[in-house]
């Protein structure tokens, strides 16, 4: 769990600050910015940046998904094995 609020935390704050820099960089361009457009380039270039900022953090959450998916396999499958000596 910890993985997923580390990685979800990080996503937000990474969108917030590029929504930031592109209303800053806007304003100061043109003195007024269309906030839905500004939240769609803030999404596009926060969800490329983190592809590459937030790799480490990425894998963590993939392997922390991936045990938890092992366990829950294996503890169906001894399950199911129980179920069918009965």
């Amino acid at each position: 769990m910890k993985e997923f609020v580390v990685y979800t935390g990080l996503r937000l704050l990474l969108f917030a600050a590029t929504f930031g820099m592109v209303v800053g960089i806007w304003l100061l361009a043109t003195g007024s910015a269309n906030i839905l457009i500004a939240v769609v380039i803030a999404f596009v270039v926060s969800g490329i940046g983190s592809y590459f900022l937030l790799d480490r953090q990425r894998e963590a959450l993939a392997q922390r998904v991936e045990t938890r998916a092992e366990k829950a396999t294996q503890a169906f499958e001894e399950r199911r094995a129980k179920e069918d000596v009965d």
